[in-house]
C-alpha cells in the first residue's frame, strides 16, 4: 500500500471517527426529538461514511471492499429513511420542535391546539 492511500485512509477514518463524537454529543445534548435526530442523522451519515470509506482503503480491491461499499449504500439509502419515518411519527404524535419561531419570523404556539389559522395562498 503506498503511503498516499495510507495517508488518505487515515484522514477519512479519524474523520468519520470525529463526526461519530460529535452526533454522540449531539444526542446527549439537543433538547428535543427532532434535534436529536439530526445529530443521529449526522453519525450515520458522515461518520459511518468516513469510516467505511476509510475502511475500503485500508482493504484495497477485493471482496471485503466490495461488502464495505454495499454497507455503505444500505447506510446511505435506510438512514434518511428511518429518520423521516420518525419525524413523521412524532408529527403525527403531535410532538413539537422546540423553536420560537421560524425562519421566516413566524412565532410558533406552544401547544399544536394554540393560534390555528388557515394557511394564507402565496
Amino acid at each position: 500500500m503506498t503511503i498516499a492511500i495510507e495517508v488518505a485512509s487515515w484522514v477519512l477514518i479519524l474523520l468519520g471517527s470525529f463526526f461519530t463524537v460529535v452526533g454522540a454529543i449531539g444526542l446527549v445534548r439537543m433538547p428535543d426529538v427532532f434535534t436529536r435526530m439530526h445529530a443521529g442523522s449526522v453519525t450515520d451519515t458522515l461518520g459511518v461514511g468516513f469510516l467505511l470509506l476509510g475502511m475500503c482503503l485500508q482493504a484495497g480491491l477485493g471482496l471485503v471492499t466490495l461488502k464495505l461499499l454495499f454497507l455503505l449504500i444500505l447506510f446511505f439509502f435506510t438512514g434518511p429513511v428511518v429518520t423521516h419515518a420518525l419525524a413523521q411519527a412524532c408529527l403525527h404524535e403531535r410532538i413539537t420542535p422546540q423553536l420560537a419561531e421560524d425562519r421566516r419570523g413566524l412565532h410558533h404556539p406552544s401547544t399544536p391546539e394554540e393560534g390555528r389559522q388557515p394557511s394564507k395562498p402565496s
